[in-house]
């Protein structure tokens, strides 16, 4: 079937999740691997690679820039490195698609390289905001040009050299951290990030993998320019945004037995099964093991009846791409669930709030949306027809509240699910959700 902007879930009521088995790799590690692999000296070979179109659009885009990469074949790649300085001006403008990751870590690590660059994405990566890194480049010397509204397209200007700063996260963003450490690679002089609460540390976790030496000081992360990245061999743990949805799925659905094989727990990524165990939820933690500097397990996930909670803040920043599954085990649990300090949420691909507010609505759930989050009262699900706007996650996410609707559902614009997680039907129908798709008008 052809990707369109029409491609429509369809998702019957009920079912439980059965069976052992393993979502794509991890996205964020996937982006990383091919930065870091096209900028080390001597080939890095990585495995458990997620094909999905954000982390292919940063595969095409370093091919763009001269770098020899194999793959992806069976989830393998193999990149021939450059080194530091090896990459070549593009003949044309990168297109990141839908990517964010790869659009804010990249006028990072562009922003030093001495070449003309402009990034481009799809309309919904040019409706987001770009001056929570263009600006603080700018204090590093970089010469980045943004839309009047501080949107893509990027434009990167060589400059003679970027110097070091200190940096104060105005928001808890790993995207704007790995922004200015990557370009603290090419600044004279040790660049430190100070965050306002944890976020995922992929970033520090790969280039100390690739023999870069990154300094942590409670809150502050440091990196000195000048020095140079080492091939390595990489296995992508599987993704546990990815996992989220059937955490809830199998959570929320009675007779459910799940086991989420080698799935990534970095500690600044755990939020999301951190909260559904204070909502009660049946998560175990088994065959923990390190891979690569990534810690890693399996995960079986029983149903289990779940009650309303505060979600505390400070896991907040360690889940925040899993709410949209989140709200769908709210709106399924027996109580309240609140949830603040999550303005983030509102710039994602689209206003994860209002959008899963829209849509929680229209399947008769009791949602009060508020600035920087959300309050959800736990009832019963209606089936009816919802709109993803384009959003990945939101798509998945209400694909598995039909697993306790009482109709079903049908979901519009779901064709970037394939951006993240290629599959994602077949998977889920072999776990037991009655799900198909089709292209409509």
């Amino acid at each position: 079937m052809s990707l369109t902007e029409n491609l429509v879930f369809h998702v019957q009521p009920g079912g439980c999740l059965k069976g052992t088995f393993r979502v794509p790799g991890d996205k964020s590690i996937s982006h990383r691997s091919i930065m870091l692999g096209s900028l080390a000296e001597g080939i890095t070979h990585i495995t458990g690679f997620l094909e999905g179109e954000d982390s292919l659009a940063t595969l095409e885009a370093f091919q763009s820039l001269g770098v020899s990469i194999k793959g992806p074949v069976n989830s393998e790649v193999t990149i021939e490195g450059v080194g530091m300085h090896g990459l070549k001006a593009p003949d044309a403008p990168l297109d990141l698609g839908n990517s964010g990751t790869s659009m804010r870590l990249l006028s990072g690590l562009l922003a030093g390289q001495g070449l003309d660059i402009t990034l481009v994405g799809d309309s919904s990566l040019s409706g987001r905001p770009m001056r929570r890194v263009t600006e603080p480049l700018r204090l590093m010397g970089a010469q980045v040009e943004t839309t009047g509204q501080g949107t893509a397209p990027l434009v990167i200007h060589p400059v003679k050299r970027l110097k070091a700063i200190n940096y104060e996260l105005p928001v808890a963003s790993a995207q704007i951290k790995s922004c200015l450490l990557l370009a603290g690679l090419y600044a004279e002089g040790e660049t430190t990030v100070s965050e306002p609460a944890p976020t995922r540390d992929h970033t520090e976790r790969m280039l100390n993998g690739f023999g870069y030496r990154v300094r942590r000081d409670a809150n502050r992360i440091s990196v000195s320019g000048g020095g140079k990245l080492t091939a390595c061999d990489i296995d992508v743990p599987a993704d546990i945004s990815s996992a989220a949805f059937f955490l809830v799925g199998a959570t929320i659905s009675p007779g459910s037995d799940i086991v989420l094989e080698h799935v990534g727990i970095n500690p600044t990524r755990d939020g999301v099964i951190n909260i559904l165990r204070l909502m009660g939820a049946d998560i175990e933690i088994l065959n923990r093991r390190d891979v690569g500097g990534e810690p890693v397990a399996d995960l079986r996930v029983r149903s289990a009846p779940l009650h309303g909670i505060d979600i505390p803040e400070d896991q907040v920043p360690l889940a925040i791409d899993e709410f949209p599954a989140l709200f769908i085990a709210a709106a399924c649990a027996e109580g309240v669930t609140r949830l603040t300090g999550a303005e983030e949420l509102r710039v994602k691909e689209s206003d994860r709030i209002q959008v899963m507010a829209d849509g929680l609505a229209i399947l008769g759930a009791d949602v009060t949306p508020t600035p920087d989050g959300i309050v959800i009262q736990g009832g019963p699900l209606a089936g009816g027809r919802v709109n993803s706007h384009g959003d990945h996650r939101i798509a998945m996410s209400f694909a598995m509240a039909a697993l306790r609707a009482q109709g079903e559902i049908v979901i519009d614009d779901c064709s970037n699910v394939n951006t993240s997680f290629p599959g994602f039907i077949g998977l889920a129908r072999d776990a037991g959700l009655t799900i198909s798709a089709s292209e409509e008008n």
